[in-house]
């Protein structure tokens, strides 16, 4: 799993079953879901107030997909 920063939260399955979201670098989760759906909304709320990063990730642990809130190293141009 990639290492999760402290300016990141990330979108991960519950071992318990459902979905975390998970600040980078923190030891418990910072809510908890029943659908990744769910899950996937409070996230970006959370990195677009925190201008974090965000990264949604599969059951299988990996990264799904990721977006930028703030900070973004590589903004595009235009």
């Amino acid at each position: 799993m990639p290492k999760k920063g402290p300016d990141t939260h990330h979108i991960v399955p519950s071992p318990s079953g459902g979905w975390n979201v998970e600040r980078g670098g923190g030891e418990r989760a910072s809510s908890h879901h029943d659908t990744k759906r769910e899950a996937v909304a409070a996230g970006r709320e959370v990195s677009r107030n925190q201008g974090a990063e965000l990264r949604i990730h599969n059951r299988d642990g990996r990264i799904a997909s990721s977006d930028s809130h703030g900070n973004d190293p590589k903004p595009p141009k235009g």
